[in-house]
């Protein structure tokens, strides 16, 4: 299966299906939350339930499922264009970025019945434990630490790293 990545900084057009939407979220020390799945560290998210159900409100759906976190001063990042060999017509992959709110106790996913991991990287690091193979991922990253500079104020940037 030969699959292509695009990074994207505008909106995605009306004839494109979003098919993910994930956030990269912020603390307000400057460090990015990951979920870890079978010890792969990645973004939070998943798909939109219906036609209705707009970004926002997707993204801070899987965050509660997911993580049992809540968040806010949510942003529209870009998406990612996926064109895979097999299908006629590419796709969206919508990226967010967000602050937490609050966190809750680590508990199972309420779609999957999986408990993840929750691990808070510092802005050196997150590149390397996401591990993105091509430039799209690794692009998207450095556009959310930039326009996370610009739109939260962070009172100190901690490096510590650990689960929580």
């Amino acid at each position: 299966m030969s699959i292509k990545y695009e990074w994207k900084r505008e909106e995605v057009p009306k004839n494109i299906e979003v098919k993910q939407v994930y956030a990269v979220i912020f603390l307000d020390d400057g460090r990015i939350l990951l979920r870890v799945e079978d010890e792969k560290y990645k973004l939070t998210g998943g798909k939109p339930e219906s036609t209705d159900e707009n970004y926002i409100e997707t993204i801070k759906r899987e965050c509660f499922e997911e993580l049992n976190i809540e968040l806010y001063d949510i942003y529209y990042l870009g998406y990612q264009l996926v064109t895979e060999k097999e299908l006629k017509k590419p796709y969206a992959q919508v990226r967010m970025i967000g602050k937490l709110k609050s966190i809750g106790k680590n508990r199972k996913d309420l779609d999957t019945g999986k408990i993840y991991k929750r691990f808070l990287a510092n802005l050196d690091n997150v590149k390397k434990y996401l591990n993105y193979l091509d430039d799209c991922g690794n692009e998207l990253i450095d556009d959310a630490i930039l326009m996370a500079k610009e739109k939260y104020e962070f009172k100190r940037i901690d490096k510590n790293e650990y689960f929580i």
